[in-house]
């Protein structure tokens, strides 16, 4: 089962993921908290501080100043960015911070009613429809996101109000859906996840009911959307009770064989499916997440972890239908993702699933925010034009540069939690196995479970070699380690104490047992060879075309590194790609790559009977997650292949 506590036990070391680290706690944090104050020259106002203090107030004198402000779901960018901060005090104490988010808490506080409800939507604007519109207003979702954040926080600070007053709002749905019989489900999922955390948090068995509950009513009466519209008199967005798919309520979630809709509603219901099939042994409920995920990570996601390929509903499409330039693939979208894949990794230990949360970690979700911590995508294109991408109508939504925030600012938060706990997802403790599912240098102290602390050295994701020491508390550790070999990884060494390991190679890992002093030196050597990748011959948007990885990472070439002009480039078949030094001032630190190619001469008439003619060049590729940091530039991930002039 899933492990906070890791969270608090795994200590990030400099590197790759120590400077995000640092920057989360420096910048990204600092920087949210502005936003959600509304306090951040040029962005996109919040509101969602005032939107408590609004609430707050109306409980306590009938009344409020001013009125409720931006979506129905507003709460919850308050609810991640609480989440975020209480990892980040885990690692980095900050009493100034903790004091802060004690504040909005107690405020939190103050806007929950005597019935144990909240929700400022509700309580501010319209009291007298809470309950009645569950496609449409997020109130499970909204209370989902609060619940992950009060677990979080009193698991990361030891401090319980937070955690008391989610426990209120989550008796109270209980008393509404469980023991009074409501009937419906949420439009998007989110708590069925969260009242798992909730339960493992504190070990009451309703919350695990409950969870149960949304989960197996889903999609029983598939047209429950449909009735509830007739009942109420006003709509939130006007959704189409009758587009079931894109709620994942057109059959019960057993039934289910495709990835449908809405692809954060979906990820996020998954998740939930996938921890409750964990905790219970439902094989039902674990057949249908395998089936799901398998349907996912063969048809319907990109090279880069992102999922959701049209605009329209931020929706799954259609099998192997993956658009580059309109594509979606929403930063909350690569997120849930990971957590699905996460927790089919506890129903499973097979290293395709810490694969895929690899890949969406690296490219799908780092692409998300600006290197300096201060801008955000939302969607997530592999392929940007200056002049169409952001501007035409079918292309809006693909901005060529990252804004300040955004009025559905969902996916900023969302960053920020998750690089804050990556040890929940670089580190599983199962009974003496200790699974290193993700390369991030740190130590973990496992001293009340295994006996000591086990600590992975690397430079990766730019060297392929990491070292794993232990720090026995006496005499050595007695466990297994195991350690996953990535898929990408063609040759891979691994020795102990420099002679080869005698390990057992099984479904992705390479388990070593023994007993590991303070002498002993685990060494992995991953092969990090550039290689291409190809779509299958379904995939229309790549035909003829090829992508560049390294490791772990997706590369992509910009137009400032390739005369401003990527359209006219070709990769040679089979032609060299280099690999240059590690470059520590350019992009925060990156190795680019060097691939031979080809440039067409520009053919100024929009129509000719003259084919294009074509010179050697040398193109040059950074990793994906880097792009889009100097300036309004082109940018293309999936590249034409050419055999010769």
């Amino acid at each position: 089962m899933g492990d906070l506590k890791l969270v608090r036990k795994f200590a990030v070391e400099d590197g790759f993921f120590g400077r995000y680290e640092k920057l989360v706690k420096d910048v990204v944090l600092p920087y949210q908290e502005r936003a959600l104050n509304d306090q951040i020259e040029g962005a996109e106002k919040s509101h969602c501080i005032e939107n408590f203090r609004m609430a707050a107030q109306k409980l306590k004198s009938g009344r409020c100043e001013g009125t409720f402000y931006g979506m129905v779901f507003q709460d919850s960018d308050v609810a991640k960015w609480l989440e975020g901060a209480a990892y980040s005090l885990a690692q980095n104490p900050d009493a100034a911070l903790e004091a802060r988010c004690d504040k909005i808490i107690d405020l939190i506080g103050e806007a929950q009613q005597e019935d144990g409800y909240l929700n400022t939507y509700f309580t501010v604007k319209d009291p007298d429809r809470r309950w009645s519109n569950l496609q449409e207003a997020h109130e499970l979702y909204c209370a989902g996101h609060m619940i992950e954040a009060a677990v979080a926080y009193a698991e990361c600070t030891g401090k319980s109000r937070f955690l008391e007053i989610m426990c209120g709002m989550a008796d109270h749905i209980y008393r509404r859906f469980v023991e009074e019989g409501a009937e419906g489900y949420p439009g998007h999922p989110e708590i069925e996840l969260a009242l798992m955390r909730l339960y493992r948090s504190t070990s009451v068995e309703r919350y695990k009911e409950l969870a149960m509950h949304f989960i197996n009513v889903r999609g029983v009466d598939s047209d429950y959307y449909c009735k509830e519209k007739e009942k109420r008199n006003w709509i939130v967005w006007g959704s189409d009770p009758e587009d079931k798919e894109y709620t994942q309520s057109h059959a019960p979630v057993r039934e289910q064989k495709k990835a449908t809709g809405h692809a954060v509603r979906a990820v996020y219901l998954y998740t939930g499916m996938a921890d409750a099939a964990m905790e219970t042994g439902d094989e039902e409920l674990s057949k249908a997440c395998k089936t799901l995920w398998d349907d996912i990570t063969q048809h319907r996601m990109y090279v880069t972890g992102g999922i959701g390929s049209a605009y329209e509903g931020e929706a799954f499409t259609k099998d192997d239908h993956l658009p580059n330039d309109t594509a979606y693939a929403e930063t909350c979208a690569a997120i849930g993702l990971i957590f699905f894949s996460n927790k089919m990794l506890y129903l499973e230990r097979n290293g395709k699933y810490a694969d895929v949360m690899e890949r969406a970690l690296y490219n799908g979700v780092l692409a998300g925010m600006q290197l300096d911590g201060t801008k955000f995508f939302y969607v997530n294109p592999l392929e940007v034009l200056p002049g169409i991408s952001g501007e035409a109508k079918t292309h809006k939504h693909a901005l060529p540069v990252r804004p300040k925030w955004f009025a559905c600012a969902c996916c900023p938060p969302n960053v920020a939690r998750l690089l804050a706990s990556v040890a929940e997802y670089a580190w599983h403790v199962v009974s003496d196995t200790l699974f290193s599912n993700l390369f991030i240098a740190g130590t973990l102290d496992l001293t009340d479970s295994l006996g000591g602390k086990v600590s992975l050295k690397t430079s990766y994701p730019y060297d392929n070699k990491m070292e794993y020491h232990f720090e026995p508390q006496e005499g050595a550790m007695s466990m297994t380690l195991a350690i996953r070999i990535p898929a990408w990884s063609e040759e891979t060494k691994i020795s102990v104490n420099g002679e080869a390991a005698d390990c057992e190679i099984r479904e992705g890992y390479a388990y070593l047992s023994g007993d590991f002093g303070t002498d002993d030196v685990v060494t992995v050597e991953l092969d990090l060879s550039v290689r291409r990748v190809y779509t299958s011959n379904r995939v229309s948007a790549n035909t003829g075309r090829a992508a560049v990885q390294r490791g772990p990472l997706i590369y992509c070439a910009e137009g400032v590194d390739n005369e401003n002009d990527i359209l006219s480039l070709s990769l040679k078949k089979d032609g060299e790609v280099t690999v240059s030094e590690y470059l520590p001032k350019k992009l925060c630190g990156i190795q680019e790559l060097y691939a031979q190619g080809y440039r067409e001469t520009v053919n100024e008439e929009l129509y000719s009977f003259e084919a294009p003619k074509a010179e050697p060049c040398q193109i040059t590729l950074v990793p994906y997650y880097t792009w889009g940091n100097r300036g309004l530039n082109q940018m293309r991930v999936w590249i034409p292949e050419k055999n010769k002039i």
